[in-house]
Order: structure tokens, then C-alpha cells, then sequence
């Protein structure tokens, strides 16, 4: 090795290469059938039920989220990657989507379609959390949003769509329920709850003492230690709610009984959003004997005032949910749900010479346009393992087109099952082909 040499090897090792940000993760080619079982499966029951896709952008105005989600909450405060743009503008990669679906409702006059309007969505959302099992800083949420009606029966709606999609999915799930009244009834239950805590400040946590002064709601839902026992005789949201209020959770739970769907009264379950009103829930999985993990899969609730907090119309009530797509993929896999890697197909095409390989090409289009599936391993020589290949992913039919076959403008037709071939020609071969896969 001379000199040179030497020197582009040194130059080389110091070549570090980039490694993906902490909390973002690539989703490899392997993993992808999970995710499209997934889409799938949010795609098809959210048009059962006539709602709409909607496509969010991924930037918003910071104050979006400072007025709706508030500014007390740990999003906003520690959560959010906020910068300003060239303009200096604020602006913010979206944390959560409901903010955005309520801005685009007011934004795009959605008051003037016939109400509620439905929408769901599917993507990436983005917060500066600390990373674990299940929690990423780039995640992504399915999502359902209702806007323009009171009635119970939506929130009974979203819940049974969940319980629906994750049974279809093979995860076994449960809901934990609560109602938290109106704006107005919270105030003097919040006055009582904050009174409680305040006798055991001294055993509060900095970060509860903290929620104590600026969102005391948020402590019915802290993980801190030693808040367990502190919180086992709080006073309950439930004992301060107005009549409307106890009425619409009451219905709602009749029409979740109506459904058999399984859930739990949870007194404690308030949320993290400010927005939230009346009816919250969150989705937890279950194993056989029906025993709760930590893991929440998703969760939602009312809101029944943000769209009038945003400048729309008062009095526009609307329920949603979001579901966290990777949650919902780790306990597919912890609960063994086993999905195909290689989508079925038909008709699996073999060639073999640079000139099979051009014709080929045409010849496999012509098939993908005609709606048969058919796959293809261009990039293979040997016949031996492309038809190993062909077996492998359950192939009806094996087409093989060889250098002759290229000159007398014909193909050779292999039944995978019984072993049979048959020469055609090439002009009439995806018609032979759809009448032989039509009388399999």
C-alpha cells in the first residue's frame, strides 16, 4: 500500500457516519406490513362511519397550541419544538391534531355543512419528551374529530369505533372513563380539590406543587411518588357535576353498555389538555384476564368549547380521540399478532437474459395495468431462485420468458401446483392467464 493509499484509509475512518436524532426512528421496509394493517384498519372504520380524511400541515402558529392546549400544560411549556421561521414568526411542528382540525373548521367555514362534520386523520406528531418503550419524540396518531353536535350518542360513537378498530387489529383493550362537567362546574370542585391538597403540600412533589398553583386537575392524573395514597381520598369531579352533565354521561354510558364495549369508571381520569369538557376517556390494553397495562394506547374527550375559544362560533360542541399508531404496533407484537410480510399474488413473472429483461418489463405492466397481482425479481439471473421465490410467496402461475421465448414472441405459462407448463403467445398471454386464475 503506498502513501497515498495510507491516507485515504485515515481519511476514511474518521468519516463518522450520521445516526438518526434521539426519539426519531426509521420504520424499515420489514416492519411496514404492521403499519399498513394499521392505516388500513383506521381507514376502513372511519369510512364506515362517514367521516373524512383530513390532511393537516405539520407547521402551525405557536399560539394555536398556547390557546388551546394551554399554556400550563407540560406540552407547551417543555414539550414543543418552536422556533421562528425566516420571518420571525413563531411557529410550532404540531404536538397534537386537534387544535389543527379546530382551526381548519373555523379557517375553511365548515359551519355552514350540514353538522356534525366528521374528519380523521393519520400522521406524524412531535413532542420533546424523554424517549421509552412506546414513546417517541416523532410519533404518529390516528384521529377522529366530530364537530357541531351535543349529542351523547358521538361519544359513545368514538369509543365503540376504537373498541372496533383494535378488536379487528387483535388488541385487547379497555376504556377508562370519566366525566369532568362543564367550565362552570369545574370551578368550584377545582376551589375543593386544591383546598384538599394544600394540607399535604409538604409531601407534594416540585412538579405538583407546581400543578397545585397553576392546573389542579393535572394532579389527579400525576405519577409522582407517594401520590397514589394522597389521591385515594380527593374529592371526586364526579360528586360536583351540574344535571346536564351527569345526564349526557349517563347516556353515554348506557349506549357503551348497548354495545357491550368493556370500560371502567376511572373518578382520577382528567386529561392533559385544557380543552377538554364533560365526556374524557383513555384507552388501555389488557391481557386475557383482562389486567390493565401502564401503556395507554390512546385516549380523548369533549371539547365543547375550543372552537368558540378560537374565534368560531359559540356554543360548537365536538367530541375526537387519538390513537398512538406505534402503541398500537407494540402491542399487536406483544400480544403475538403475526401479519404477512409479502402481500399475495397471482402471477409471478421469471426471466432470464438482458433481453427477457426489456420485454419484460412491458410484459409486467401489462399485467399490473390489467389489476393482476403479479411480482417480479428483475434484479435475479437464476431460474432455480426466482421460481423458489415464486413458491415462497404462494404464486399461482409463474410466467418464464427466456431469450427464445423473446424471438418467437411467446411465453412459457408454469402452473405452480401441479408442475405443468405450456408455450403461448406473448400477445394473448394476460387474458389466458386472467381465465385460468378466474377457474382456480
Amino acid at each position: 500500500m503506498n502513501a497515498q493509499s495510507d491516507k485515504e484509509e485515515v481519511v476514511k475512518k474518521k468519516i463518522k457516519t450520521p445516526q438518526s436524532l434521539r426519539g426519531f426512528k426509521d420504520v424499515v421496509p420489514e416492519h411496514e406490513a404492521y403499519w399498513n394493517a394499521v392505516e388500513d384498519a383506521a381507514r376502513n372504520v372511519a369510512t364506515d362511519y362517514s367521516f373524512g380524511r383530513i390532511r393537516l400541515p405539520i407547521l402551525e402558529p405557536t399560539t394555536l397550541f398556547e390557546r388551546s392546549v394551554g399554556k400550563a400544560t407540560d406540552i407547551v411549556e417543555k414539550e414543543m419544538y418552536t422556533f421562528k421561521d425566516p420571518s420571525e414568526a413563531r411557529v410550532t411542528m404540531r404536538p397534537e391534531a386537534t387544535a389543527s382540525v379546530a382551526r381548519a373548521y373555523i379557517e375553511h367555514g365548515m359551519l355552514n355543512k350540514p353538522q356534525p362534520v366528521k374528519m380523521w386523520y393519520f400522521g406524524q406528531m412531535f413532542r420533546h419528551d424523554r424517549p421509552q418503550a412506546g414513546r417517541y419524540r416523532q410519533f404518529h396518531q390516528f384521529g377522529l374529530e366530530a364537530i357541531g353536535s351535543a349529542d351523547p350518542i358521538l361519544d359513545a360513537q368514538m369509543i365503540i369505533m376504537a373498541h372496533r378498530m383494535l378488536q379487528g387489529l387483535g388488541v385487547k383493550s379497555k376504556f377508562l372513563i370519566n366525566s369532568i362537567g362543564t367550565e362552570d362546574s369545574r370551578r368550584e370542585y377545582i376551589m375543593e380539590l386544591v383546598s384538599y391538597f394544600k394540607q399535604f403540600r409538604k409531601k407534594l412533589s416540585d412538579v405538583d406543587k407546581k400543578r397545585l398553583t397553576k392546573n389542579p386537575l393535572r394532579l389527579l392524573d400525576s405519577k409522582e411518588e407517594g401520590m397514589a395514597e394522597l389521591k385515594a381520598d380527593a374529592p371526586q369531579i364526579l360528586d360536583w357535576l351540574d344535571e346536564d352533565s351527569k345526564q349526557h354521561f349517563m347516556t353515554v354510558i348506557e349506549y357503551l353498555d348497548e354495545a357491550e364495549v368493556p370500560y371502567e369508571l376511572d373518578p382520577f381520569l382528567v386529561r392533559g389538555l385544557d380543552y377538554y369538557t364533560r365526556t374524557v376517556f383513555e384507552i388501555v390494553q389488557v391481557d386475557d384476564e383482562g389486567v390493565k397495562s401502564q401503556n395507554a394506547l390512546g385516549g380523548g374527550g369533549r371539547y365543547d368549547t375550543l372552537i368558540e375559544q378560537l374565534g368560531g362560533r359559540e356554543d360548537t360542541h365536538a367530541i375526537g380521540l387519538a390513537m398512538g399508531v406505534e402503541r398500537i404496533i407494540r402491542a399487536m407484537k406483544n400480544q403475538g399478532v403475526v401479519l404477512p410480510k409479502d402481500r399475495e399474488i397471482d402471477v409471478f413473472f421469471c426471466q432470464l437474459g438482458d433481453a427477457a429483461r426489456r420485454k419484460g418489463l412491458v410484459v409486467f405492466e401489462e399485467f399490473r395495468t390489467a389489476g393482476v397481482k403479479i411480482a417480479e425479481a428483475f434484479g435475479k439471473g437464476s431460474l432455480k431462485t426466482q421460481l423458489e421465490m415464486a413458491d415462497k410467496r404462494k404464486s399461482k402461475i409463474a410466467l418464464i420468458l427466456g431469450q427464445k421465448e423473446v424471438l418467437d414472441g411467446t411465453i412459457i405459462i408454469r402452473d405452480m401446483e401441479s408442475g405443468g407448463q405450456e408455450i403461448v403467445n406473448m400477445d394473448k398471454v394476460v387474458d389466458l392467464v386472467q381465465k385460468q386464475l378466474g377457474g382456480k
